[in-house]
């Protein structure tokens, strides 16, 4: 695929295409106010939290030494805290100014990070130590590898749309990563979760949408899917492009009769999809997904030319 270019900027300075890969974290992490090695980092047996995976995570696009959208994750971490009933009295200022110190520390222009909130003082086995009720992470790494355009899996009764926890992102992530893993033995790169409805509601660590007559439909958060960062620049941003975005319940006959189809995520911003399952898509990414792959790198290019000046870093 040639690549996409607007103004001087190429999409290949957003996103690497290259194959499935492992992410290695950083030497130097964040842990609960301190920067250390991460050989030096001690976590205990005694937070009930980490073992039961009763705790909370996001993951950020580093740009030009940027979190990107960090507001945005920090609404989405809130929003979960309250529904998991995880105490959440962080300062989102501080942390932000801790994370932009642990990205020059681990010397990232661009790459990725995860903020992680694990809850301590809960469930049955606790150990006697004098552990905060939250523990606060922080990590950087690389950009994680993959490959373009994207075949993917489709996995009936996925997603629980009814689940009172439904799109919370939490670190309980086993479902996930045992469903990728499964999807890649088959040779897929990801796959497409389907709730007990049996409408489409997103993929293991990607949103989904598909365009078709000009339009581009994404499934409702009533789907179960997580409210994903880029899923929602891409609803708010898509309209000065021409190109209508909305919410719409999908089922998978409705992929199959799509123009084009594509993912999107914050470390892989928009991957066109050749294939759901042996349902075959010609010419991946699409024109559409690139007009809006172009709108997002625009998009973040703005975001961090505002961040330049200081007043425009206040929450």
């Amino acid at each position: 695929m040639a690549a996409l270019r607007w103004g001087t900027i190429s999409a290949w300075d957003f996103v690497p295409r290259r194959s499935p890969g492992t992410i290695v974290i950083h030497r130097y992490i964040f842990h609960n106010g301190h920067i250390v090695p991460v050989e030096q980092a001690r976590l205990s047996p005694g937070q009930t939290g980490l073992l039961n995976g009763w705790g909370l995570f996001t993951t950020l696009r580093v740009f030009r030494g940027e979190p990107f959208a960090f507001e945005r994750h920090w609404k989405r971490l809130q929003k979960d805290a309250a529904r998991t009933r995880l105490p959440f009295s962080f300062d989102p200022a501080e942390v932000r100014s801790s994370l932009r110190e642990l990205i020059q520390q681990n010397d990232v222009r661009e790459g990725t990070a995860r903020i992680y909130a694990i809850y301590n003082k809960v469930g049955f086995w606790q150990s006697g130590e004098d552990l905060p009720a939250v523990d606060l992470l922080l990590c950087t790494a690389g950009l994680p590898s993959y490959r373009e355009p994207v075949r993917l899996s489709l996995c009936e009764n996925s997603r629980h749309a009814a689940s009172p926890l439904a799109g919370a992102k939490v670190t309980s992530w086993i479902f996930n990563v045992w469903t990728l893993q499964g999807a890649q033995q088959r040779g897929f790169d990801e796959a497409l979760l389907l709730n007990e409805r049996g409408e489409i509601a997103e993929c293991t660590a990607a949103n989904i949408f598909c365009a078709r007559g000009g339009r581009v439909y994404t499934p409702p958060l009533s789907s179960g899917c997580l409210e994903g960062v880029t899923r929602g620049v891409l609803l708010d941003i898509a309209p000065a492009t021409g190109i209508p975005v909305e919410e719409k319940t999908l089922r998978p006959e409705d992929l199959y009769s799509a123009d084009e189809v594509f993912i999107t995520s914050t470390n892989r911003s928009l991957l066109g999809v050749s294939e759901v399952e042996g349902h075959k898509f010609a010419g991946a990414p699409g024109l559409i997904t690139q007009r809006l792959e172009g709108a997002f790198g625009n998009h973040m290019i703005d975001y961090v030319t505002r961040l330049a000046h200081p007043a425009a870093a206040k929450l």
